[in-house]
């Protein structure tokens, strides 16, 4: 959806339309991808990927509310009823907010286990390798030299 597609259907008119609509069944946000970047135009990537990620969020949600609904009332009291969508290993995957808990270090606000560390070492190596910029060689150039002189001679 665009700002500028419909003058009435805004941002604004289908976050009041949903919250109206379910108030007490479930809770409406706005959000709009270029404020969930951090500054900057959105790219084709970004809309793509935000749709992707829209996509397989709305067919998680509709998969989970038929897989926990009984006579009528949604019963989501297991774990993976409240998941987060992010990236793992190039893959969409949900992971259920219990598993992130205990992966979190809540006092400094960052994961307990960081993939990055791993490259660490391989950082450090690359940072002490040593090259030479200087690509001066001393080249023999016998064979311009002889092209030049037979040149000469035939004319």
């Amino acid at each position: 959806r665009n700002e500028r597609c419909n003058d009435n259907y805004t941002t604004d008119f289908i976050y009041n339309l949903y919250s109206e609509e379910g108030k007490g069944i479930f809770d409406c946000r706005k959000n709009v991808l270029g404020h969930m970047q951090q500054g900057g135009t959105p790219t084709p990537f970004d809309r793509n990927f935000g749709t992707k990620m829209g996509a397989k969020a709305v067919a998680w949600i509709t998969g989970k509310i038929k897989e926990c609904t009984r006579h009528g009332r949604i019963f989501a009291n297991t774990a993976d009823s409240a998941c987060l969508l992010g990236m793992r290993k190039r893959s969409l995957v949900f992971q259920p907010i219990t598993e992130l808990k205990e992966q979190t270090d809540f006092e400094h606000r960052i994961p307990k286990e960081q993939w990055w560390l791993k490259l660490r070492p391989i950082l450090k190596i690359l940072a002490k390798y040593n090259i030479e910029l200087d690509t001066s060689e001393k080249a023999h150039l016998e064979h311009v030299t002889r092209k030049n002189v037979l040149l000469e001679s035939n004319i």
